[in-house]
């Protein structure tokens, strides 16, 4: 696949299945994700590789996260099924580091970029994805469970596994609804 087609082609699929990507994509994932913008070179950025039983430890701290964090009833009783919708999650968290050149936000979207990166790295090689946030990367309990620091930032969940339909998407936007000339 070339880069025009990829970037052109790029999609999230929501409904993932065995296989996960094996080591040998795993390896271009995680190298896609260090070569990022990153001004500074502060590499502001640490990963988590969720697979496994591993999943069921990542719904757990869900759970308990939601209960102490009193979320509805509904919030509760699926928190430990989220991180079983795929094979494999990769937790990508902002690391900042208080820099006079490099602001947060700087930090924050170059974490941000990795998760695209490595997206786009499993698409490229057959795999699909889609990038989640929701409650669950805001939650200081689920943070403290990850022992993050508390200026940590989780910027997403990379959801990671084998489409399970292939549907294509038509593009969504036109480009003169998004884009002037000064």
């Amino acid at each position: 696949m070339n880069a025009i087609e990829l970037l052109l082609t790029r999609q999230s699929d929501p409904k993932l299945t065995e296989p996960a990507p094996n080591s040998e994509q795993l390896a271009i994932i995680q190298q896609a994700a260090l070569r990022v913008p990153d001004h500074g070179c502060l590499a502001p950025w640490q990963f988590i590789i969720v697979q496994g039983d591993a999943r069921h430890t990542l719904g757990e701290i869900y759970h308990q996260s939601a209960v102490t964090e009193q979320q509805a009833e509904k919030a509760i009783n699926r928190a430990k099924e989220l991180p079983l919708r795929a094979p494999m999650i990769i937790i990508a968290i902002a690391k900042y580091q208080d820099h006079l050149k490099v602001p947060r936000i700087e930090q924050v979207q170059s974490a941000g970029c990795s998760v695209l990166a490595m997206q786009q790295a499993a698409f490229a090689q057959g795999l699909g994805g889609v990038w989640r946030t929701g409650y669950f990367a805001q939650s200081p309990a689920v943070k403290a469970a990850l022992n993050l620091c508390e200026h940590d930032e989780i910027v997403g969940y990379l959801y990671l596994g084998t489409p399970v339909v292939n549907c294509k998407k038509s593009p969504r936007h036109k480009p003169e609804t998004y884009f002037s000339y000064l």
